[in-house]
């Protein structure tokens, strides 16, 4: 048999350097949160609501979002899509907005929840379910489709 000699460079490189691999961790995480970054926007611009400055940040199950929105309806519209995403835990909200108003309540909707019966848990009216539908649109586009563990809008109502 004897000595058989092969190129150093070529073939199978199952000896990567520590840095290496820590170089091609750090590129995939970006690109992730750069894909992540991307969808959330498309949640974001996908209201149609007008919000100013409009930025974000992800880390983990985090996104914290910053700008300027005219209402505070819109503010938590905003906030409420950001969240409702899978794999977002948690929001962090920087929205300044121009003309303030009394924050909603927001409410986690639980197995065999209907708007109504939030309506009247809120209200004490179940007939005042429209409210909380318009509420949260655009999010919601029917009143019977909302799910366990989705966060909907509770606003005050107004005399």
């Amino acid at each position: 048999m004897g000595l058989f000699s092969f190129l150093k460079k070529a073939g199978s490189n199952i000896f990567k350097s520590a840095e290496t691999k820590a170089a091609e961790a750090a590129e995939e995480a970006a690109a992730r949160k750069e894909q992540q970054l991307i969808a959330l926007r498309g949640v974001v611009d996908g209201l149609g609501l007008p919000i100013e400055d409009l930025d974000l940040d992800v880390a983990d199950d985090v996104v914290t979002v910053y700008g300027q929105t005219e209402s505070q309806a819109d503010k938590e519209k905003i906030i409420l899509a950001l969240g409702n995403v899978a794999g977002i835990a948690t929001v962090d909200d920087r929205i300044s907005v121009v003309t303030p108003a009394p924050e909603a309540t927001f409410y986690e909707v639980k197995s065999g929840d209907s708007l109504s019966k939030i309506a009247k848990a809120h209200y004490g009216d179940a007939m005042k379910y429209p409210v909380i539908f318009e509420a949260n649109k655009p999010m919601l586009s029917d009143p019977d489709k909302i799910y366990p563990g989705q966060v909907l809008r509770i606003p005050v109502l107004e005399d």
